[in-house]
Formats: C-alpha cells, structure tokens, sequence
C-alpha cells in the first residue's frame, strides 16, 4: 500500500473546497495551515461514516464526488481462505453462544483502482436469508449491499483516527508545526460497528481500517511522492 507524502506548500484541499469552492494553492501558506486543511479533510470523512448506516454507500458518495473513479462504483476484492477468529468482545455483542457458528470475509472495498478500506466482517449465517447467504459465500459483492434488504442500522462501537497531520497541544505553539513534508501511512482511521437488523437483531461485527488512497484526488495529487 502506498505512503503518500505531501510537500509543504502542495496541498490546495481547504475547508472552503470540502464546501464545494476549489481554490488555488497559496504559495504563503505554512505547514499548519496545510496539516489544517489534511485534517479538515480526514475528520470529514470521519463524520460521514459515522453518520450513515452503510459503510460501502458512503464510500461509493465519496468516490464520486471526488472522481477517483468512471463509473463510482465501490466493488469488494475478497481475500479467500482467510481466517480470524472473532474476539470473544464482539460475540458477546452479537449475543451467540461460544458453540454458534460464525462466518468471515474479509474483503478490500475499492473504487476503480483505489482500495478504501479492508474490513474484518465476522455474521450469523442463521440470522440471514439463505440467499443471502449463498450471495456472500460465492461472490465478492460488498456485505452491505448483500444485506441491504433488512433495513439495518449501524451502531458503532468506536471510532479511531490512526494518524492525524496536528500533534498533540498544536493549538497551543505559536510556531509553525514542522517544516518538513507531510507524510500520510497507509491506514488513518478504524471504524468497529455492530449491524443490527430493523427487527433490533444483531447479525454482523465489522472492523473496518480506512486508507490514504481515501484522499487519492484533485490536482494536488501531482505533489504526491510514493514512499514506503
């Protein structure tokens, strides 16, 4: 996965752009105001996914009004044969006994050629319908779509940012954050949510990490530099 590294004065992405208002870099700006702008940026996303039920239509808004991709389409790349157990936390959250059977994907969602997210999906294949089911084990189709028919609602069990462009007590320095580039790792933010279906019955834990190709758009890509 790529690390993409943002000069100094490369990022034109500011609050007024995410209201719909591109403006052209300002060769004045300083490194606060560009690791500002990144974090504007990442807390919208942020406030997206946590106020919509499914996490795959939110990404497919996301890729389309950022045109990462013709058509905006979010797929999911299953990776098969992959196991993990689900942590004993998140059974107790779905309410099955330690003897339930439990099923796993765990797939990348992409846009185009841009991967979003992986998530960790553990279910209850006997709270579905079996073509539902049949859907999931034979497919790579995104889990919320394939669910989509039970109305379900996301509850969200926490909401972790795993990199932010501001250290901590930056409101606090008069000076200038850092002067040198702005480097952003392959995964900035964690999402873990319970899916419920509309009769309140919970069917799915997911854990999903979010990556930098989130942000794989604009003009400004031109000053990104892959690193490792």
């Amino acid at each position: 996965m790529r690390v993409f590294t943002l000069s100094r004065f490369g990022v034109w992405i500011s609050v007024a752009t995410l209201a719909g208002c591109a403006l052209a870099p300002n060769a004045a700006s300083d490194d606060r105001l560009v690791r500002t702008q990144a974090l504007a940026l990442l807390q919208t996303m942020n406030a997206d996914l946590l106020s919509h039920d499914s996490a795959t239509l939110t990404l497919e808004r996301w890729c389309a009004d950022h045109d990462l991709a013709r058509p905006a389409r979010v797929v999911a790349r299953r990776v098969r044969d992959a196991v993990k157990p689900i942590p004993d936390d998140l059974r107790a959250q779905l309410a099955v006994g330690a003897t339930e059977p439990i099923a796993y994907r765990h797939v990348q969602l992409m846009c185009g050629e841009h991967v979003l997210s992986e998530a960790d999906n553990w279910y209850v294949p006997s709270r579905l319908a079996a073509a539902m089911n049949r859907h999931l084990d034979t497919t790579d189709e995104p889990f919320g779509k394939v669910v989509k028919p039970l109305g379900f609602q996301r509850r969200t069990l926490s909401a972790e940012l795993l990199w932010s462009p501001l250290p901590s007590g930056w409101e606090m320095s008069v000076s200038t954050v850092d002067h040198g580039p702005l480097s952003i790792p392959p995964a900035v933010l964690r999402h873990e949510a319970i899916l419920y279906t509309s009769a309140q019955v919970p069917f799915s834990a997911v854990v999903e990490t979010y990556t930098n190709q989130l942000f794989d758009f604009g003009s400004w890509v031109n000053n990104l530099a892959a690193g490792q």
